[in-house]
């Protein structure tokens, strides 16, 4: 079974190969045994993510996580019953090294634990193979017209456990 909800496994795709995943369409990816969701992306550092000292500034480095929880979601195809629906209530961020303009990171994001209604996400950001920062958020579940949390739904639940590794997001040459 596949997580896919087309045959084609380029729908969606930029020419030149799967690079993201709009909303509904989810690159084809390999049955994963159960193992829990996650994705690695790649992304350049903007000049806009650097601070007075020259390095990245510590936000961007929850940007590229929520970037790569979006392309995640997408890739499980859960992205438009779970946007809106995930407020963060813990976020802990651990930095190794600095990451300057236009240098090529990596950022991965792995689900680590789904409790009754929340779900706390791992995620690493690298430059070369080398570590820069890491860290955990958890986010909760929520009715989207109350705003109380909520139970995860069996089918959520099970791709957040059990959908394996996803399709990289790979940042082209150049």
């Amino acid at each position: 079974m596949s997580n896919s909800v087309s045959d084609d496994p380029t729908a969606g795709a930029a020419e030149g190969g799967v690079d993201s995943a709009p909303l509904g369409l989810v690159p084809m990816t390999p049955e994963q045994d159960g193992r829990p969701a996650r994705v690695r992306i790649q992304r350049r550092v903007e000049w806009a993510q650097t601070d007075a000292a020259g390095h990245h500034h510590w936000s961007s480095v929850l940007h590229w996580a929520e970037q790569a929880e979006t392309v995640l979601h997408e890739r499980l195809g859960i992205a438009g019953r779970t946007f809106g629906r995930e407020p963060r209530v813990h976020l802990s961020m651990d930095f190794s090294g600095r990451l300057y303009f236009r240098d090529l990171v990596e950022i991965e994001i792995w689900v680590r634990q789904v409790g009754t209604s929340s779900v706390r996400y791992a995620f690493t950001v690298t430059r070369a193979g080398e570590p820069a920062a890491s860290g955990e958020m958890v986010a909760v579940h929520v009715d989207a017209g109350s705003g109380r949390p909520q139970p995860w739904p069996q089918d959520l639940r099970d791709a957040l456990t059990g959908g394996g590794e996803q399709v990289p997001e790979l940042v082209g040459a150049g």
